[in-house]
């Protein structure tokens, strides 16, 4: 067990974090619901020691307090934390931002290093593919589009847009809205339904990242929204219409 953070000194040089165990902490909060969880990375493998499920609805008032139950209940403190995984979207706006600001709190408070990955990146990787999509509401999705020979890319479709894409054959989905339009404009794509993706998925999915010290810089770290809030789109509408004599 760690009893303090490898130095940025002996990370930088080596490329990768000592071979010593690591706890690691993830926290999510794009979806309907959330998550935090917390687990041991030693030799290559990922041991979830716990995770605490947040209602979507109340991140700003219960975040903090599960990041200290998660802690407290695998008797790990906080400078024992070897990274921090964040879910950086797509999702909620405020969702996406109440997340993010939590964990640069706690990055910037402690030094503890961040990598950052796409809940759509999670999603895919649950259901053993590469593609995958979310529902992103108003008859949307929230869509990552990954082909053998080209760099994976995330988009916001309706039907008219998944019309102008070529059909992947096969998608991660973990909603039914999602898999109703997935299905109504490409019907011979494959759909593989698997649970909404969890802070522990991407503890899973990130734990070589951090292994080899793959980090983000916490004073860049944005949230990945793919579509403006509700008070960008309806500001400006209300913004251009004419006054009333």
């Amino acid at each position: 067990m760690l009893t303090g953070h490898p130095s940025l000194e002996s990370r930088t040089q080596a490329g990768r974090f000592p071979q010593d165990a690591l706890h690691l902490l993830a926290i999510d909060t794009c979806g309907p619901s959330g998550s935090v969880a917390l687990g041991r990375l030693d030799a290559g493998a990922v041991e979830i020691l716990g995770q605490i499920e947040l209602e979507g609805r109340s991140y700003s008032a219960t975040l903090v307090a599960a990041v200290g139950e998660v802690l407290e209940h695998a008797g790990v403190e906080l400078r024992e934390v070897g990274g921090i995984v964040a879910m950086s979207g797509p999702g909620s706006f405020t969702g996406v931002r109440v997340g993010l600001s939590a964990v640069k709190g706690l990055a910037e408070a402690t030094g503890i290093p961040v990598a950052a990955v796409s809940r759509l990146e999670v999603l895919a990787a649950k259901a053993g593919v590469t593609s995958a999509a979310l529902d992103a509401h108003r008859h949307e999705v929230f869509l990552r589009v990954s082909r053998p020979d080209v760099e994976a890319k995330e988009l916001l479709a309706g039907v008219p847009e998944l019309a102008t894409i070529a059909p992947l054959s096969r998608i991660a989905v973990c909603e039914p809205a999602a898999a109703l339009l997935l299905a109504s404009a490409w019907p011979a794509a494959e759909l593989f339904r698997v649970q909404a993706p969890t802070a522990a998925d991407a503890l899973v999915l990130c734990a070589s990242r951090i292994a080899a010290g793959q980090f983000v810089d916490v004073a860049l770290l944005d949230g990945h929204y793919l579509r403006r809030s509700d008070a960008e789109i309806f500001g400006e509408a209300a913004a251009a219409e004419p006054l009333s004599s």
